[in-house]
């Protein structure tokens, strides 16, 4: 199909983005000129190349977001909540250069790239209204000898790690609640796709954040210069979105100087589909759940457990609509599925479906790599896999969705649960009894209840058990930036 952009276009969104530091305010290289390359996953090729910060760059972030605390702390919260208006209306109205980047650099399609950008953007606008609702309380002691006085102040300096998988919407989650609380930061986007938080670290400037506020690093070595900064004591909080591994190993850095955080972390959903389901609504939010950004997400429908009486028309239908999806290059007209990060990523879902079939699960479509250029596996649908398969227990990653069967509410509970995460479960029925109970049982921070979509700026996302702590985004989301004062206050009337 013909490419619907030139590439012209291309170089033209890829010229005009950052590609240094971005350190107090001023744009730099790294020490020592180091870079690194960014790819275009759907060709393999050389897409871009950025600084490459070491741990003396990283250092310098963190002063001068140190620097930079104080005055912004102090600045009124409306022109903070401005602040952030302005970057959701730039982020709005250049919303096509933006998605074509993140295209470029991540490999999702236009279409969807653009839903991104929207999202991201957003929480922007979310948080630039949460600036002034910022509230504290006053009240008689019990005794009635004193007044309680509740503030809440900013938490302080804060560090931010963000993955590949959504470039600009891990950002704005983290960066809205912060600017809103009056936080200052250091991000360290990640290595796959770091142009995406460039722009928009160049649009919160255009938007009139002071210098200082903002600092992002970009490196290869991301252990190497986060470490540091989270051991100096200097920042008092540090947000996490990635692997529950890396969360786990930052958890421990974080304890040294005792830094708030929230971890947002690997997930393993499980989708039940009931056998009283409407099973064209069912169809409709797997695909939702499954093939959002190629099933590379973390809320992505990892395990699909349905009634056995309705086990077999839900595969084929839901086989019909996978294999009818067009792969190919997310820049061209028409593609619905774009290519997997990398080669590595690619390799594991292949992997992952090659154990599923060897333990006795039959392929219902797909179940293949594209030959290159790119990372590209097509949409696949498995059918009677077994519990035990190393796909029920990893994330896939990936555009693959493996059906096990169940024939009972408390066993489809059980396999649901007999995980050690727990970010989010999707659920399909028509009994309202059964959907109350069976979404209070599931252990997840959220759940689907006949929607394949959970994620909302403006409700709390977040999981439990090994899938992270806190919470981004709804009202509560700021509390996470937000430390409570206490002022006891003598009263003698």
């Amino acid at each position: 199909m013909a490419n619907s952009l030139t590439p012209q276009d291309e170089n033209r969104v890829v010229e005009a983005t950052p590609t240094g530091l971005f350190i107090g305010g001023e744009w730099r290289s790294a020490t020592g000129d180091r870079t690194l390359t960014v790819e275009d996953p759907s060709t393999g090729k050389p897409l871009s190349n950025v600084a490459d910060a070491t741990p003396e760059d990283g250092m310098a972030a963190l002063d001068a977001a140190v620097a930079a605390q104080a005055d912004f702390a102090a600045m009124p919260p409306r022109e903070r909540g401005e602040i952030l208006r302005r970057a959701y209306e730039i982020m709005t109205a250049r919303a096509d250069d933006l998605a074509l980047l993140m295209t470029l650099e991540m490999g999702k399609p236009l279409a969807e790239a653009k839903g991104e950008i929207a999202y991201a953007a957003e929480f922007f606008r979310w948080f630039g209204e949460e600036a002034v609702r910022i509230d504290g309380g006053y009240a008689v002691a019990p005794n009635g000898a004193s007044r309680f006085l509740v503030h809440k102040q900013p938490v302080g300096v804060c560090l931010f790690v963000t993955p590949w998988n959504f470039p600009a919407a891990m950002g704005s989650r983290k960066i809205g609640p912060a600017v809103a609380a009056g936080c200052a930061m250091v991000i360290k986007p990640a290595d796959l796709t770091p142009l995406s938080m460039q722009m928009i670290g160049a649009i919160l400037t255009e938007a009139g954040l002071p210098p200082g506020v903002l600092n992002i690093v970009t490196t290869s070595d991301a252990g190497g210069v986060m470490e540091p900064l989270i051991r100096d004591g200097r920042a008092r909080k540090l947000s996490f979105t990635g692997s529950t591994p890396v969360g786990r190993l930052l958890l421990e850095q974080c304890a040294d100087k005792v830094l708030r955080t929230s971890m947002e972390l690997g997930g393993n959903a499980p989708f039940l589909v009931f056998a009283d389901a409407d099973l064209d609504k069912a169809v409709e939010g797997a695909m939702q759940a499954k093939m959002r950004n190629m099933g590379e997400a973390c809320t992505a429908a990892n395990r699909f457990l349905v009634h056995r009486s309705v086990a077999e028309p839900f595969a084929q239908k839901l086989a019909e609509r996978m294999g009818a999806l067009t792969v190919g290059r997310g820049t061209e007209e028409g593609v619905q599925v774009g290519p997997l990060v990398d080669g590595k990523g690619r390799d594991k879902v292949d992997g992952l479906v090659r154990d599923a079939v060897d333990r006795g699960a039959s392929v219902v479509v797909g179940a293949e790599a594209v030959d290159g250029p790119g990372y590209f596996y097509r949409p696949t649908v498995l059918q009677d896999v077994p519990l035990d398969a190393r796909l029920g227990t990893e994330e896939i990653f990936g555009p693959v969705a493996p059906i096990s069967v169940f024939d009972d509410d408390d066993a489809a509970l059980a396999a649901a649960n007999d995980t050690e995460f727990g970010l989010v479960s999707y659920l399909y029925t028509e009994n309202l009894d059964r959907a109350l109970r069976v979404a209070e049982r599931l252990e997840a921070g959220m759940v689907g209840l006949n929607t394949g979509l959970v994620s909302n700026p403006a409700a709390p996302f977040g999981g439990i058990k090994q899938s992270g702590l806190g919470r981004e985004g709804g009202r509560i989301g700021i509390e996470e930036f937000l430390e409570t004062k206490y002022i006891a206050i003598g009263f003698s009337g």
